[in-house]
């Protein structure tokens, strides 16, 4: 006899003289029947996913034969194509290394021209720094031309002294 979730709810007991306490055997009977109730869900829950398994597994039992025939198919192509891809790379070889030659003498050509170019260079630094030189010099001989004392410099002194005197002379002559 199958039981259901129902039958539990609903089985009653007689009662006895000195029997368990009623209240205790029904909360308990109502435990077991939402227990028993979430067993069952989840028993056709786990029927359900194990068809929806197996109706996948058949799917992929499929495509995996229809890989194998793929792979088996694939692997000719691919044997055709090595074939085809191994001419075709001796051609992009040889045209490659006539590039790589043509690149190599343009390089050795603008090695040249660098080279020329950096000695260019070199020549005009050198004239440059001796202008440079020049100018400092002819700078550094006025400012040693300036930095002499001049006839204000050695003087000052004495023109104070007599501007001082005269001041005083025109103070005392004017009283």
């Amino acid at each position: 006899m199958k039981l259901t979730p129902l039958d539990i709810r609903q089985k009653r007991f007689e009662a006895a003289l000195r029997g368990f306490s009623k209240r205790e055997v029904e909360a308990f009977l109502e435990l077991i029947a939402g227990e028993f109730e979430e067993v069952v869900k989840e028993n056709i829950g786990l029927k359900e996913e194990l068809k929806r398994t197996q109706l996948r597994l058949e799917q992929h039992l499929e495509r995996e034969r229809t890989l194998q025939e793929t792979m088996v198919t694939a692997q000719r192509i691919s044997e055709d194509m090595k074939a085809a891809a191994k001419k075709e790379a001796e051609i992009i070889l040889a045209d490659a290394e006539h590039q790589a030659e043509k690149i190599v003498h343009g390089a050795h050509q603008r090695l040249v021209q660098v080279v020329e170019d950096i000695n260019e260079l070199k020549r005009q630094r050198t004239q440059f720094e001796s202008q440079v030189k020049s100018v400092v010099e002819a700078h550094q001989k006025l400012l040693e031309t300036f930095s002499g004392r001049t006839f204000a410099d050695k003087d000052y002194a004495r023109v104070e002294d007599n501007v001082a005197y005269l001041t005083q002379k025109k103070a005392q002559s004017g009283e």
